[in-house]
């Protein structure tokens, strides 16, 4: 059975293969579709990724070391009624020198469609087994940021060798650029 983690909640992995999907539904009569992207930055010890090419997202969807892939983008959030995107991440195939892998959401063009989260409902990361579909844990952000256009859902990170996952649910103003400038 699925954990439903709470907010910096922190559960041991215990897999080889996870898949990590994020999931989300717009509100109705915005009158613009929401275009929510989720994206990995795979960091070192110095919380930066070590290349460019770490940062996994619509436009660059496998990491070098072949260990983080991303389903592509879904343009409006709308098109599922579970997973909205997902990224892949084979623990046994991430670089030595990664110590963690951030997880984040933001909204495209949010500036010029006047959006933000408070506008979306049901967002969610779940990680799950990516061999046999079975779902391990549950994010649920049930905040209301309604000034927030980009969020660190959670991360998996090495402790000791074994990698684990944190909830973490952190609301930012800004988009994707505010995340690259931080971690790249």
């Amino acid at each position: 059975m699925a954990i439903n983690l709470t907010k910096g909640q922190r559960i041991e992995i215990g897999l080889s293969k996870v898949g990590v999907g994020l999931g989300w539904d717009p509100n109705e009569g915005t009158g613009y579709d929401f275009d929510l992207d989720a994206s990995a930055f795979m960091l070192g010890e110095s919380k930066k990724t070590p290349k460019d090419e770490f940062f996994v997202f619509y436009n660059n969807q496998k990491s070098p070391d072949g260990a983080v892939e991303s389903s592509g983008d879904d343009l409006t959030g709308g098109n599922s009624s579970g997973d909205d995107e997902t990224l892949t991440v084979d623990l046994t195939k991430v670089d030595k020198k990664i110590q963690e892998i951030i997880f984040t959401v933001t909204i495209h063009d949010y500036e010029r469609r006047k959006q933000n989260f408070g506008q979306v409902r049901n967002s969610f990361i779940r990680i799950y087994n990516a061999q046999t579909n079975e779902e391990i844990a549950k994010y649920e952000l049930d905040e209301d940021f309604s000034i927030e256009t980009a969020v660190e859902f959670g991360r998996l990170y090495r402790k000791d060798s074994e990698w684990k996952f944190e909830a973490m649910g952190i609301g930012y103003k800004g988009g994707l650029d505010y995340f690259v400038k931080k971690y790249t």
